[in-house]
């Protein structure tokens, strides 16, 4: 930033450093963009996925993951649209999705879009931690049944994973920003396919497998998932539905962070083109996949698929690629965290820099020598970066270890961030920068879409809160009443 403020107030940017906006040279391409996408969309949502077919069954399971994945590629493309400034302002980029509202529609509705944004940054990120921290006991859990037998208990505590996971992230956290994520994103996304084939290839296994094929010939033709009165009672099918469907929300959701990976495309005017086509191809691979894992899993399981299909012990055997599976979630997440988190620390930064610009402690930049084997590189740090990023960090962390609840979390996040942000502000954003006319044909169907999914929203919340309060029957009194805090204070 020091360098693109010198460039600036000499009047002049050096095409070869700075890109239009004076900002350094962007590298991203539609291949990097892709990579974020997968890796922010193919997350532990996946893991849940043949327990939510399980509640909906085979007529409403793939319909909906069918129905998020067009109205998350669809929503996609408008949000795309609006990267850059209609109006006297023409062509300026975004930078942020706040930025993006307040372009196209401003007033008390910017606040309203960072509220469900970073509250959802904020959650994804506390949902990862709790799940990476999952993943990395299944592995000693594996090869404590592998050793002393299915039955054994081999109860093991997520704590000093959490932390372990929490380390990892400080130190990642201190790349300075989004486009020097690129290579974790490809690493994370060459993850999730791993352990996603392995999911599925288990999966096909197990329904391959004589007396497993014998026994569920007939929750194969079970159309409406689990059964009534054999499974679960009425009332709790109908609140596991409605959690089912902020699973499957959940796992389509990268909206959070679009602008942020259109923002660190190669400096052109279709910016909006490329990311369309990065869309179609995360959503598409996430889709097939998700389809996949999801409906084999189903077949593999039946009715009794259990919330997480690695880590919940469908599987017990071959323990090795069990373990592998896991190692592959947890290295996934270790990066999948970053892609969410980043723009949490850019907000917090731009803000604290704007409001006390000669503060030293914030803006200045210390060049730290790295010894290499071919000679010396230098890092800057800059100690409030530093502060800041610890600190939230270990504080996500503290909430993971209150309260571990994985479905439940997970169908709370993806309920409460999918119709603000992947839905309602790119329609109405739409609607402003086209200047649709109000209750033309066009104008009718978009609002019925967005008000459709707004009642979906709101039942998938109902559903996930309900399955939070039957996990809190477990929990202690003061991790109760923290969460109870926690949740009022994020929405």
């Amino acid at each position: 930033m020091d360098q693109t403020s010198e460039a600036l107030e000499n009047g002049h940017i050096a095409s070869k450093s700075f890109d239009d906006d004076g900002r350094l040279k962007r590298t991203g391409t539609m291949l990097t963009a892709s990579a974020h996408i997968i890796t922010a969309v193919i997350g532990s949502g996946v893991l849940s996925l043949a327990w939510a077919i399980a509640q909906l069954g085979w007529s409403g399971g793939p319909a909906v993951l069918m129905a998020f994945s067009f109205i998350t590629y669809f929503t996609s493309t408008l949000l795309a649209d609006s990267y850059r400034c209609p109006g006297p302002l023409h062509g300026t980029r975004n930078y942020t999705y706040m930025d993006v509202v307040r372009s196209h529609l401003g007033g008390f509705k910017v606040q309203l879009c960072g509220l469900a944004q970073y509250a959802n940054l904020v959650g994804v990120t506390i949902g990862y931690t709790i799940t990476a921290s999952i993943s990395m006991v299944a592995v000693k859990r594996s090869n404590c049944f592998h050793t002393h037998g299915h039955d054994v208990e081999c109860s093991i505590s997520n704590y000093p994973f959490m932390i372990t996971f929490a380390a990892i992230q400080i130190i990642l956290s201190q790349i300075p920003n989004f486009h020097e994520l690129s290579w974790l994103s490809i690493v994370a996304a060459v993850m999730s396919f791993a352990y996603s084939s392995i999911g599925l290839g288990l999966s096909i296994a197990k329904v391959a497998g004589i007396y497993i094929y014998l026994h569920n010939l007939k929750l194969l033709n079970n159309l409406t998932g689990t059964t009534v009165g054999v499974d679960v009672s009425a009332s709790d099918k109908v609140w596991r539905s409605f959690q089912a469907i902020g699973d499957i929300a959940f796992a389509y959701a990268y909206s959070t962070v679009l602008i942020e990976i259109q923002g660190h495309f190669k400096s052109r005017n279709q910016e909006n083109k490329v990311m369309k086509k990065a869309s179609l191809v995360g959503v598409s691979t996430t889709t097939v996949f998700y389809v996949l894992c999801g409906c084999v899993g189903y077949a593999a399981f039946g009715n009794k698929a259990p919330g997480n299909f690695l880590t919940g012990f469908g599987f017990y055997e071959p323990f090795w690629l069990i373990d592998f599976a896991n190692v592959c979630i947890a290295v996934h997440l270790i990066g999948a965290y970053q892609v969410f988190a980043q723009p949490i620390f850019g907000f917090v930064e731009k803000l604290s820099t704007q409001k006390w610009p000669q503060n030293k402690f914030i803006a200045t930049e210390h060049t730290l020598n790295i010894p290499l084997l071919n000679g010396t590189s230098s890092y800057n740090i800059n100690f409030f970066r530093l502060v800041w990023r610890t600190s939230y960090v270990v504080i996500t962390a503290v909430v993971a270890m209150i309260f571990p609840f994985f479905n439940d979390f997970l169908g709370l996040i993806g309920a409460a961030s999918f119709y603000p942000l992947t839905v309602y502000f790119p329609i109405e954003m739409h609607i402003a920068q086209a200047k649709i006319p109000k209750y033309s044909f066009t104008w009718m169907w978009l609002k019925i879409l967005s008000w459709a999914c707004l009642i979906v929203s709101l039942v998938a919340a109902a559903g996930s809160l309900q399955g939070l309060h039957m996990m809190s029957r477990n929990t202690s009194p003061s991790k109760l009443n923290f969460f109870f805090f926690f949740f009022f204070f994020k929405f």
